[in-house]
């Protein structure tokens, strides 16, 4: 099982850790950071963050609670009131935890909290058409494929397309049903 909390600055050294090369960092932010990530910039990203009520950002570790240990990162962001929607993003598995299926268990859990403790109609997220594993992942959690948005971001030489996913509050509904 996975538990989020919220992101702090005493998981600033771990998540700097797990970023360690500017592929990897552009891989989970896109172009909002640049390489290194530095405990300045992660305190920006914190900033005006995980207020219920008032925050229109939410960022989380994962902690697999059988060990206590953290085993990600993910965030619920560009929440819109008016839409009642939000977006999942920067979604990261420590190294050593890959494989496990904790990105979809992750998921889930913010799924969870979109829909239940923000009573969201639409999550969506975007990934890199290259990241397989996340792809499935995704899918496994119930997100539906939208479109793909191609030659979206010029890196090194080349583009990287991104997936766009999605789910509704029905659709999450009919899942908890089911299990």
């Amino acid at each position: 099982m996975i538990r989020l909390e919220y992101f702090t600055p005493e998981d600033f050294s771990q998540l700097i850790a797990w970023i360690d090369s500017p592929h990897l960092l552009m891989n989970w932010a896109g172009p909002m950071f640049n390489f290194p990530l530095t405990p300045d910039k992660l305190d920006w990203y914190l900033q005006d963050t995980n207020h219920l009520g008032e925050s229109d950002v939410f960022i989380f570790r994962a902690v697999d609670t059988t060990t206590e240990a953290v085993v990600g990162h993910i965030s619920l962001g560009s929440l819109s009131q008016k839409n009642s929607s939000a977006r999942i993003s920067r979604v990261f598995i420590a190294p050593e935890q890959r494989g496990r299926g904790l990105a979809r268990r992750m998921l889930t859990e913010a799924l969870r909290f979109g829909f239940e403790q923000l009573h969201l109609h639409r999550i969506d997220l975007g990934v890199y058409d290259f990241n397989e594993a996340a792809i499935r992942a995704y899918t496994r959690a119930g997100m539906h494929t939208e479109g793909c948005s191609r030659d979206i971001l010029r890196y090194e030489g080349e583009y990287w397309s991104l997936v766009e996913m999605s789910m509704l509050d029905h659709e999450w509904q009919a899942r908890q049903l089911a299990s």
